[in-house]
């Protein structure tokens, strides 16, 4: 007998395509003690009647209207119609593996509350996937399978927003979907992070994760750069930075600058480090760019590494090795 009931929340808008793949992975599932709470956020095509059509069909799946606009009332509208001790999301475009819920609820078991269970991923789509989400998959998984997500989350997104479960508990310790910053799922995840869950590796491919042009991350306003860096600096402020030690900004890029234009703004005093020599000695928003071997000349610096370049950061690595600093504790790379 299964016991711990899953609270699945699905926002859905304009899905009709997929929704049925979706909803039938989910009947498919090996564990069958779950509700869905799904939530239709203003579709103008027949995903409502789609999912309400299976609701009719199976008890254990809801439908509701988005009592407002947008992923995250959506999500709050589901959320507040659950009681499972378990909880997590999907993305209404996406396929579970038929062991998915399954292999989470375990994982959770297996250990004290104070966890998240997570999974691998794999992007599927009909035009081919693009080399950057091979690569995004490809570092995801590898950080998945060994429980080290936390270890790299000021770069991208740790914990993929429909592949991650808990008990209630401690999603609500970590502030569920009280939230209104976007990306809600990296927000989540740093809030995740931030309350000391701890992640619980999976070695095994959960979660079937579509790619299209009209997919909600390409397209909303919401999951454009800014919004990410934000959120970086946000947290970075409240988590990780010590006001007694300087602080410094290693690139000048899009991302650099977009740093240093939030430190401005917070009156937070910091100093600008580069490698392009077409730029050291200039000012960009009143700020002198410098050498960073200027770096050396600091006590106890923590620094924002801003540089994309794989190479480069690779190089930034062996450079802070070189006079004993360590990575999530006095530098953090932005990208």
């Amino acid at each position: 007998m299964q016991s711990g009931k899953i609270s699945i929340i699905i926002p859905f808008k304009n899905t009709a395509h997929f929704l049925t793949e979706c909803l039938d992975s989910i009947l498919n599932q090996s564990y069958k003690n779950w509700e869905v709470l799904s939530v239709n956020d203003h579709s103008n095509d027949q995903s409502f009647n789609l999912v309400s059509s299976y609701a009719e069909k199976d008890e254990r799946i809801k439908v509701f209207q988005n009592k407002g606009n947008g992923i995250i009332p959506a999500l709050r509208t589901g959320y507040a119609q659950s009681d499972g001790e378990f909880v997590t999301r999907m993305d209404s475009d996406d396929i579970m593996k038929p062991n998915r819920l399954q292999v989470m609820v375990e994982s959770l078991l297996n250990k004290d509350p104070g966890h998240v269970a997570v999974g691998q991923v794999k992007y599927f789509s009909k035009r081919g996937i693009s080399n950057g989400y091979e690569r995004y998959e490809t570092w995801l998984n590898q950080l998945t399978s060994k429980g080290t997500n936390y270890s790299e989350i000021f770069k991208e997104c740790v914990i993929p927003s429909p592949c991650w479960m808990t008990y209630r508990t401690d999603f609500d310790a970590s502030g569920g979907f009280e939230h209104n910053r976007y990306p809600e799922d990296y927000d989540l995840t740093f809030r995740f992070y931030e309350a000391g869950l701890k992640i619980i590796p999976c070695e095994q491919i959960l979660h079937l994760w579509r790619d299209y042009n009209t997919r909600t991350s390409r397209t909303h306003e919401h999951y454009a750069q800014n919004y990410f860096l934000d959120i970086k600096l946000h947290y970075f402020l409240k988590l990780e930075f010590d006001k007694n030690r300087p602080l410094v900004v290693w690139g000048a890029g899009f991302k650099g600058k977009k740093i240093a234009l939030g430190l401005k703004k917070q009156k937070i005093d910091f100093v600008w480090l580069c490698n392009n020599p077409k730029k050291i000695g200039k000012k960009i928003y009143g700020k002198r760019m410098v050498h960073f071997n200027e770096l050396k000349n600091l006590e106890n610096p923590q620094s924002i590494i801003t540089v994309a370049n794989e190479k480069a950061q690779q190089e930034i690595v062996d450079y802070f090795k070189g006079f004993g600093q360590k990575p999530m504790l006095d530098y953090f790379f932005f990208c």
